[in-house]
């Protein structure tokens, strides 16, 4: 298996540039260089607009176009620019979870107010710290994100019990057997094709139409599943 070693430079920022590399960064959070301060006739800078975040498969590919069935049954339409980068989503086992690794997990609190991972994304070293903190996540209604390092991992009946680390906090997820584990993986436009799963983070523009400069899409049939 291939790291993946984009610039983090070049990688997403959810809240800022509608740029998309990693499927998880926290909302608002942005990556940009200081900027001087801006006259005082300077109007203050819009709100940037929310992501839409497009999960689902691939229909077709025509020129800067991308249809994608989404995961709601619609069939939804991305420009993409021409030379839109694309990152692999490749499956991994419970096992790569190690001590140190820095991941993103999606979760949801069980009744006991514990809470259990629906899916967790093992991010490239090059990618440490890339979103990190606990904050809403739109997988499933009430779903949490929290991108952080393990701190420690602790085998249960369900499956393993791990402590992230992030810089505000810390959070205890059980991550269950039946959970999708990924990482991300090199990959190309080839990769770009019917059938494929993909997740977008798309920015909607004025006209409506949806733009992304990048798509991760699974390989070997994975469905990406953040």
């Amino acid at each position: 298996m291939k790291s993946i070693r984009y610039p983090l430079a070049a990688l997403c920022a959810f809240g800022c540039a509608a740029v998309f590399a990693a499927a998880h960064e926290k909302p608002g959070s942005a990556a940009t260089p200081a900027t001087p301060a801006a006259p005082a006739a300077t109007p203050a800078a819009q709100p940037q607009t929310p992501p839409t975040r497009v999960r689902g498969k691939i229909e077709k590919l025509d020129g800067s176009v991308l249809t994608v069935k989404t995961r709601e049954g619609n069939t939804t339409q991305i420009n993409l620019p021409d030379n839109f980068g694309v990152i692999g989503v490749e499956k991994a086992k419970l096992s790569d979870i190690k001590q140190d690794k820095f991941v993103g997990i999606a979760a949801k609190s069980k009744k006991d107010g514990t809470l259990e991972a629906l899916e967790v994304l093992i991010f490239p070293d090059n990618m440490k710290g890339f979103g990190e903190g606990h904050y809403p996540w739109d997988l499933q209604p009430e779903s949490t994100m929290t991108n952080a390092t393990v701190a420690s991992t602790v085998k249960d009946v369900n499956g393993q019990m791990l402590t992230l680390k992030y810089k505000d906090g810390e959070k205890k997820i059980s991550v269950p057997k039946k959970a999708p584990i990924v990482t991300f993986v090199q990959a190309d436009k080839s990769a770009i094709k019917p059938g494929a799963g993909v997740f977008i983070n798309a920015q909607k523009q004025a006209d409506g139409t949806l733009t992304a400069p990048r798509v991760a899409v699974g390989l070997k049939g994975v469905q990406p599943p953040m």
